[in-house]
């Protein structure tokens, strides 16, 4: 909200606010010429408080400003959702979502890319986030104010994050063209290594997981969630627009679903720089613990 000159009383206009919001003055249709030329030679008040302002210009005229931090955080837009920027693809990842089977909003904890090199030469093929229930931190009290690089090379950790039975979902945004084929070879290129003796299960397991790539073309901006209820069962959603409304397959395999956190969070992750922007944002969530 944001004040404006009056002559009698002050007028409040519904106004969303942003970071990159340009100053705005608003004026009742009575004014007159002389306070709009006034108003002009006013310097502008700093809208970094919470509380309201309030000063004279002119004897019978008062000019009241009220901004909140809350607001000026979110989007121009009310209701809309906020963003982070995975830096390296420039892929928008929102900092909360609601997926299908999960039983509140995850919140984002950290973003980085996946690179594949050929000839020498990186190519980069999808970004990743790492969206968490924020109720998980609860159970990560003996890491509490350990730093980012300490946490990162703690596997104890991310086994206690796999194990929680909370939600966790892992959402992949392609920055390419790529084939379904290609894009799940490389994938069980990365989990059937960490499966050393596979279980019936953890074969039809996969059998799922793959028919859900096979034959399906994989668009630049295609997304990709794949997200773990408890550590036995990761749903896996790849809609046509947006985010998803409906699952595509309920993985349910122990060790398929371990080895695929094992794959972007293990001692040898696809992924290192997703690995070390997580790190950093659960040493910022478990610094904030009482």
């Amino acid at each position: 909200m944001i004040g404006v000159l009056a002559t009698t009383r002050p007028i409040w206009l519904p106004l969303s606010i942003s970071w990159n919001s340009q100053p705005r003055t608003c004026f009742p249709d009575t004014i007159l010429p002389k306070h709009v030329s006034l108003l002009h030679k006013t310097r502008a008040l700093p809208l970094l408080s919470s509380f309201p302002h309030n000063f004279s210009i002119q004897r019978g005229f008062t000019f009241h400003t009220h901004f909140s931090p809350k607001a000026a955080a979110s989007s121009s837009s009310v209701g809309s959702p906020e963003y982070t920027e995975e830096p390296a693809t420039k892929v928008k990842f929102q900092t909360l979502l609601n997926l299908p089977g999960c039983s509140c909003p995850l919140s984002l904890l950290g973003t980085g890319y996946r690179e594949k090199v050929f000839a020498i030469i990186g190519v980069k093929v999808y970004a990743a986030g790492l969206y968490l229930n924020q109720s998980i931190s609860s159970r990560l009290d003996a890491w509490k104010g350990l730093s980012a690089q300490v946490i990162q090379e703690d596997s104890s950790l991310f086994d206690s994050i796999f194990r929680a039975p909370m939600e966790k979902s892992l959402h992949i945004v392609l920055v390419r063209d790529v084939d379904g084929k290609t894009f799940w070879d490389a994938l069980d290129g990365a989990i059937s290594p960490r499966i050393k003796a596979p279980t019936p299960a953890d074969k039809s397991a996969l059998s799922i997981f793959r028919s859900i790539f096979q034959g399906r073309p994989l668009k630049k901006g295609t997304f990709i969630f794949l997200t773990w209820l408890d550590p036995t069962k990761v749903l896996v959603s790849v809609p046509s627009d947006g985010l998803p409304s409906a699952v595509d397959a309920t993985i349910e395999s122990m060790n398929v679903t371990l080895a695929l956190f094992d794959v972007f969070f293990g001692s040898d992750p696809v992924s290192p720089s997703l690995k070390t922007s997580v790190s950093k944002g659960l040493a910022e969530m478990l610094k904030k613990m009482p």
